[in-house]
């Protein structure tokens, strides 16, 4: 409180732009394949969170997949 912080927030409107994105994503139109580095089953979520906090073999973010 008295360290002359500043917190500034703002709204986004997901709710407006979002299913636009995912019917998009479903027709390939978008592609977000280039916005995960690494991506592993989500039993490796152990070591995919070590290599991100390291930074080890250039993960800048790691994605999980449940069960594969």
């Amino acid at each position: 409180m008295n360290k002359a912080l500043t917190l500034k927030g703002a709204q986004q409107h997901g709710h407006r732009y979002i299913p636009e994105i995912l019917e998009r994503m479903s027709r390939d139109e978008v592609t977000t394949e280039h916005l995960a580095t690494h991506v592993m089953p989500l039993a490796d979520g152990p070591d995919g969170y070590r290599l991100f906090k390291q930074k080890d073999d250039g993960c800048v973010r790691a994605v999980f997949r449940p069960g594969g």
